[in-house]
């Protein structure tokens, strides 16, 4: 009889009921979101403040040389490298004389290393003190350069995409956040959940309860058992991530004024423009929460959630067949995990750099080759299914690709399951690539 279905239903409930799993999953989502919001308070509040004393060997930088909420510009008497710090001054910029438009060395002294970002940031704003030397020079004043300049700025990019007679917005910001966020996510649940795996099959095999369940259950259904059930708990850890954002996202709105939603829905009646007048007749906020949602709609989202389910499931069968095999390898030496994950591991981190580059060109042979190959596919296919089938990828590619994806799952099944059934009984030999390839095409 078969027993796989039970090792799935003991996999499962024995993590899903975990108090581990319930807290991970209500907590990840809010832990990035703060994670996000003190990365980005403590690089506006994090950075130091700088006094600096300058001495100018030209006379013009005094009223040229604007500063800014994190770096102040004085330009005192009596004040040299010798007690700028006395004075109250964090730095000293010495800037020499110069003629021309030659290449001039500042010096800026100071107590402490200062970072790179803000030496980059003075250097910017010396050259803009000479740019706008140059500017009065020659007639133009700052301000009025920057209202030419700000004045300028109303043409607006509005990307569309051909296909035969038919023409539909393309909108490349949100391909490359869908693309990106699909990769990085598989390629962080096949790390993860394929060590559950391998570490779930270490611990029944060193703590030798391995041997009583294979004395009721095939080694091959055990594996089998193990990679579906631990599957289905990410799946299930997946959607409850999307119930939980789709309700945030739906009480958000509760907090947006009535007559700005009202705004809103007028707004999508009549294709962005309000009766009478066009966008400016909106406020503010209505027009925001309208591109967004306009901007989302561009998206074929059932096409992306159904082609994302997909991958993730093959590309996590694909590799958790291979983490289980290396983990029923292994006895009680966690360094042996170690040196047999490494040929694992490498195509995953080749894959997400691939992937990288293909959300950006996703027309690229490498991206393409790579959407297609199964150790890479589920990262790197998502990064391009985002741009659209069949405009990007063809339908010749998405069948392809999934079936060598299938393939390659069925072929990696294949050969762990030889592997998986003499090293979980195996005791006392110490694991190597070699061993294992020998047990994976040795004759039955």
């Amino acid at each position: 009889m078969n027993k796989i279905p039970l090792v799935i239903q003991r996999e499962y409930l024995s993590r899903v009921k975990n108090k581990r799993f319930i807290l991970t999953t209500i907590l990840t989502p809010l832990l990035i979101v703060g994670f996000i919001a003190g990365a980005t308070f403590l690089s506006i509040q994090g950075k130091g403040s700088h006094k600096i004393a300058v001495v100018d060997g030209n006379g013009f930088f005094k009223d040229n040389l604007k500063g800014s909420k994190d770096i102040a510009f004085e330009f005192p008497q009596g004040v040299d490298t010798t007690n700028y710090v006395a004075k109250g001054y964090s730095d000293i910029l010495l800037i020499p004389k110069f003629n021309g438009n030659e290449k001039t060395h500042y010096i800026l002294r100071s107590k402490k290393s200062i970072g790179m970002t803000t030496q980059d940031k003075i250097e910017e704003k010396i050259n803009a003190a000479i740019e706008d030397k140059s500017l009065q020079d020659q007639g133009i004043s700052r301000a009025r350069l920057d209202s030419i300049h700000k004045g300028s700025q109303f043409a607006e990019l509005k990307a569309e995409q051909q296909d035969g007679d038919s023409v539909k917005e393309s909108n490349q910001g949100l391909a490359y956040g869908i693309g990106f966020a699909s990769g990085m996510l598989i390629y962080i649940t096949m790390f993860i959940y394929g060590a559950m795996v391998m570490r779930g099959v270490m611990e029944e095999k060193t703590n030798r309860i391995a041997e009583v369940i294979v004395s009721s259950v095939k080694p091959f259904q055990l594996m089998m058992g193990k990679i579906v059930g631990i599957g289905a708990v990410g799946l299930t850890q997946f959607f409850m991530w999307i119930l939980l954002i789709f309700a945030l996202t739906t009480a958000a709105q509760a907090f947006v004024p009535h007559d700005v939603m009202e705004q809103v829905k007028t707004l999508q009646q009549h294709g962005g423009a309000m009766p009478g007048g066009g966008m400016m007749q909106a406020s503010e906020s209505a027009q925001k929460i309208y591109d967004v949602k306009h901007t989302f709609a561009t998206a074929n989202w059932p096409l992306i959630i159904g082609c994302f389910i997909f991958y993730f499931i093959g590309g996590y069968l694909f590799y958790a067949a291979l983490f289980a095999a290396v983990g029923s390898m292994v006895n009680e030496d966690p360094q042996d995990a170690q040196s047999l994950m490494l040929p694992i591991t490498m195509p995953i981190i080749f894959s997400f750099i691939i992937m990288t580059n293909a959300v950006q060109d996703p027309n690229t042979p490498i991206a393409v080759w790579a959407s297609i190959i199964p150790f890479s596919s589920p990262m790197v296919m998502m990064a391009r299914i985002a741009y659209g089938v069949p405009d990007t990828v063809t339908y010749v590619q998405l069948i392809t690709s999934m079936l060598s994806l299938v393939a390659g799952f069925l072929f990696t099944t294949w050969l762990s399951g030889k592997i998986y059934r003499t090293g979980i009984l195996m005791y006392g030999k110490k694991a190597t690539w070699k061993t294992m390839l020998k047990w994976a095409f040795a004759k039955s």
